[in-house]
């Protein structure tokens, strides 16, 4: 018989319940978000069509936010270029070649800026 070293705390009476993945109050846990691997500082602003029957998208990606700032960020850059898109895995996708008006825009936030791709 194997013993589970699983166990741990499960309440405590100063924090209530504990998370027994991080041991963290539950109020207060970090396991189930996850954690955005940290770019080189470089955001890069591309314009892609493949996968999308010829149409094109501006994809910005390694803008240094969490999650929730970055989908409120991604809407505001929607307002200025008057189109949709949307945020998908740190990943901000704009319909249509946006290039020209994003790199201005993110090079506002003091961000370094580059072109790639075609």
């Amino acid at each position: 018989m194997k013993k589970r070293n699983e166990g741990g705390l499960v309440f405590s009476t100063e924090h209530g319940r504990m998370c027994p993945g991080c041991k963290n109050p539950v109020s207060e846990c970090t396991c189930s978000e996850p954690e955005r691997p940290k770019g080189d500082g470089i955001v890069r602003v591309s314009r892609e069509t493949k996968g999308r029957k010829g149409k094109g998208v501006t994809l910005v990606t390694g803008i240094p936010m969490d999650d929730k700032e970055l989908k409120a960020y991604a809407k505001v850059l929607k307002a200025k270029c008057g189109t949709g898109g949307t945020v998908k895995d740190g990943v901000v996708e704009i319909q249509g070649d946006q290039r020209d008006i994003l790199v201005p825009l993110l090079q506002e936030k003091g961000w370094t800026v580059k072109r790639s791709g075609g």
